[in-house]
């Protein structure tokens, strides 16, 4: 409901029609693709007591999350980017920051991402098994289907895991020369409100970045035969379900425009007047 307000509320106000808000509006769009893919089949399984799920529905899940999740990360990295030209170039923002080029970026993140996956998916299951097809997690978990692999499927899929964690690190580095610029310009501004104002619109992408990498990290080191089933549990819930949930808190509750913007459409739907 949060993501769907703040696409709403950046919608319906036209001064919230600008990159940083675009790019906004298409992070909350993927918080609500990604958590529909695992948590509404969770719910139906535990109330209809049905604990299985088709091979087609498991490639499916895999794709979707491996699809909505590349493509957030590659959206985070663009938004720093955003930022960056905003706080260390503002004069030649409008001119670097065009709204052709801001389509093409999230087209690029969401494209991405398809690839990711597809390529993925199209290794991960184009062989049968070799492992017991029982999980015990509540939707198909990608590390859970790696230890059944075939020896094969495995090793290839071993070296597109070590490609991504390359790119990955690239991303990442970039990520970090990026917020170190913005910061030591930050540094420089004058007065405190300025400095404050500038740090205010870059610190939430760097908080909702940070909490990502931190759950997908702990999703991928983690050794999940040494752990119990209900900690498999809770880490799969936090690293699927906790960014979507945070992501409203930390951008439209923080923001003045965001919650202006909220209130005015609220009224609208509920006044009496035209």
């Amino acid at each position: 409901m949060g993501n769907l307000l703040t696409i709403a509320a950046i919608i319906t106000d036209s001064h919230l029609h600008s990159p940083m808000y675009f790019f906004l509006s298409n992070l909350s769009l993927l918080d609500i693709c990604t958590i529909s893919v695992t948590l509404p089949k969770f719910i139906v399984n535990s109330l209809s007591g049905i604990h299985s799920l088709s091979l087609f529905g498991c490639a499916a899940q895999i794709f979707f999350f491996c699809f909505f999740a590349s493509a957030e990360f590659a959206l985070l990295v663009s938004m720093s980017y955003d930022r960056f030209v905003a706080i260390c170039h503002p004069l030649h923002y409008d001119i670097i920051m065009t709204p052709a080029r801001c389509i093409w970026v999230a087209s690029g993140s969401w494209l991405s991402g398809l690839i990711y996956s597809s390529v993925h998916i199209g290794n991960m299951f184009r062989q049968p098994f070799s492992g017991s097809n029982v999980i015990h997690q509540f939707f198909c978990d990608p590390s859970h289907i790696l230890k059944i692999l075939s020896s094969d499927v495995f090793h290839i899929e071993f070296v597109l895991v070590a490609a991504s964690l390359g790119v990955f690190l690239f991303c990442f580095a970039f990520l970090i020369a990026s917020y170190a610029r913005i910061y030591s310009t930050v540094l420089k501004i004058p007065s405190v409100e300025g400095r404050y104002k500038a740090i205010s619109t870059c610190s939430p992408q760097l908080i909702i970045l940070m909490l990502f990498l931190i759950s997908v990290m702990i999703a991928l080191l983690r050794d999940a035969t040494d752990s119990t089933p209900i900690l498999n549990f809770l880490i799969a819930l936090s690293y699927t379900t906790l960014p979507p949930l945070m992501n409203p808190f930390i951008y439209s509750l923080r923001n003045q425009k965001v919650i202006v913007a909220m209130s005015k459409m609220v009224i609208r739907m509920f006044s009496p007047y035209p």
